[in-house]
C-alpha cells in the first residue's frame, strides 16, 4: 500500500486548522474514502518548547470550553495537521490526484506544507508521530 503524509503547519491559527479538519471530513464522507484519508492534530504549547502537548481535536475543544468558563485565556499553541493518505497499489491515480489537490485547496494554502512520501528520509519519524497521536 502506498502511504504518504502531508504535514501542514498552521502556526497558532486554530480556526484555520479546524476548517481544514472539516474539509477533510467532508471529502472522506463525500468520496467514501473511509480510512484512506486520515487526519490528526499535533499541538505544541507555545510557551513550553521542551514539552509538547499532543492532542486530538476533541480534548482541545473541551479545554477551550473550560478556559472560557473560567474567563482565563488559553495560551496559543502551535498547531500541525497530519494527513495520511493510504491508498492501495491499484489506486495510484487517485492517490496522486489527492496529493496534488490537498495542498492547493483553500484552508491548506495558507499553511506551510510538507509532503513525505514512502521511502523518503523522515518517513519513519512521520509514521511514528502519526501513530503516537490519538
Amino acid at each position: 500500500m502506498a502511504h504518504d503524509f502531508l504535514i501542514f503547519d498552521f502556526g497558532t491559527n486554530e480556526e484555520i486548522a479546524q476548517q481544514a479538519r472539516h474539509k477533510v471530513e467532508g471529502w472522506t464522507q463525500g468520496f467514501r474514502l473511509g480510512k484512506k484519508m486520515l487526519l490528526k492534530f499535533e499541538r505544541e504549547a507555545a510557551g513550553d518548547s521542551s514539552e509538547s502537548a499532543k492532542d486530538d481535536e476533541k480534548p482541545a475543544s473541551s479545554k477551550k470550553k473550560s478556559a472560557s468558563k473560567d474567563g482565563a485565556a488559553e495560551p496559543s499553541a502551535n498547531v500541525r495537521v497530519l494527513v495520511r493518505l493510504d491508498f492501495s497499489d491499484h489506486e495510484k491515480l487517485s492517490h496522486q490526484r489527492w496529493l496534488d489537490r490537498i495542498p492547493t485547496e483553500e484552508p491548506f494554502k495558507s499553511a506551510k506544507a510538507e509532503i513525505i512520501r514512502q521511502g523518503q528520509p523522515g518517513f519513519a519519524e512521520a509514521a511514528e508521530l502519526f501513530d503516537s497521536l490519538s
